[in-house]
């Protein structure tokens, strides 16, 4: 579905990805890891077509994609309608003045039919019917994401980019959402620093280094069973513990987001 060959950036001359090269299969349920910094928002954002990076190649379904080639009109219409990106912070997303205007802008942007049955199958996918008349900021953080989520899915994307999905989400939603998404008959690539979620996410993991390279492309259980990884890519920390008189230090996944 997509490629990556030597995609480097940089924002205001600080390095943000070196030499990026991986490839993601139609289908793939793909986890995206890395301490804060390393890029994975950034490689989010490329694969989005958001940013063009300043060096490297991005091809989609074998099509060279940067600001250039997307100026083409029909290549722009395909592309945005088949790649989507939820943003870390749903309140980026939302300008609508109602929960119904807001899935339904997608589809009404790209002359879709049906999109009141587009609209109102999503809300009732992600519990938002009794609401479509609402504001959509008077929503909770977990309905809001919901939202977010309904109007990128109302114009049937065939690849996912999810930013933290679960940040704004309790216990109960973030259970449902990983269950949703394992259902989801689509490419999908999330990021996450919760390494007890990840595998439920993906079976393959990417790791971002701290040096903005690629450190690990592959399955997802031999990488958080190797500490040496961990520590490389500075997804553990290490801190004292005391018990009583007795004090020792070890290993800590970063399990919050």
């Amino acid at each position: 579905m997509l490629e990556l060959t030597g995609i480097t950036h940089r924002y205001d001359g600080c390095l943000a990805l070196v030499d990026i090269n991986l490839r993601v299969n139609s289908g793939e349920k793909v986890v995206l890891l890395g301490a804060n910094g390393s890029g994975k928002s950034t490689l989010l954002k490329i694969i989005a077509g958001l940013i063009t990076p300043n060096g490297g190649l991005y091809r989609y379904k074998d099509e060279a994609i940067d600001a250039r080639r997307l100026k083409d009109r029909a290549l722009s219409r395909r592309f945005r309608r088949e790649v989507a990106l939820l943003f870390q912070n749903p309140d980026a997303m939302l300008f609508n003045p109602t929960v119904y205007d807001e899935i339904a802008f997608g589809p009404r942007q790209l002359a879709l039919a049906d999109v009141d049955a587009r609209v109102r199958h999503w809300a009732g996918v992600m519990g938002l019917t009794d609401k479509l008349q609402q504001l959509p900021f008077s929503l909770s953080g977990g309905e809001k994401q919901k939202l977010a989520l309904a109007a990128l899915l109302a114009v049937g994307p065939e690849l996912l980019l999810l930013d933290e999905p679960v940040s704004a989400l309790d216990p109960r939603t973030t259970g449902w959402l990983i269950d949703f998404l394992a259902e989801l008959p689509i490419t999908v690539i999330t990021t996450t620093h919760n390494l007890s979620l990840a595998p439920e996410l993906g079976s393959r993991a990417l790791v971002l280094s701290e040096e903005h390279r690629l450190l690990h492309d592959g399955p997802i259980e031999p990488f958080l069973a190797d500490a040496d990884k961990l520590r490389a890519a500075n997804l553990v920390h290490s801190h004292r513990h005391r018990h009583g008189a007795l004090e020792h230090r070890h290993d800590h996944v970063h399990d919050w987001d």
